[in-house]
């Protein structure tokens, strides 16, 4: 990028929305498949569920989080990458190599001790 250049508008929007906290581990659980709301908030047991709201609400404003209501008795929601969503997954990888290659657990265990995380031992 040259001294004159502006940051491109939809980077700028892509890295607005995937860099909210929570947002990534939202798309990194649901690349395994299609989840309840209490599913995913037990696997990321540090986010209220008020969060989880809002966020899935954000999600599914940018089209890369589809809500599906099952008329079953009890009532079952269930929440699911849609295409858009789904075309992240390189981008989560590359994420995932760069962490395991660079991101010491120092670094690990500072973020914990800051933010009152889960033991990074817990795999996603």
């Amino acid at each position: 990028m040259g001294n004159h250049e502006q940051i491109c508008p939809r980077f700028e929007w892509a890295f607005a929305l995937l860099g909210k906290r929570w947002t990534g581990l939202i798309i990194r659980v649901l690349l395994e498949g299609p989840k309840r709301f209490k599913d995913i908030s037990d696997m990321i047991p540090n986010m209220s569920d008020r969060m989880l709201a809002e966020r899935f609400k954000e999600l599914e404003r940018a089209g890369l989080v589809v809500r599906r209501v099952y008329a079953e008795t009890p009532v079952r929601i269930v929440y699911e990458l849609t295409p858009k969503g789904e075309a992240l997954r390189p981008v989560m990888e590359a994420v995932q190599k760069w962490g395991d290659e660079w991101v010491t657990d120092s670094d690990c265990d500072e973020y914990q001790r800051r933010y009152k995380c889960a033991s990074r031992d817990r795999a996603l």
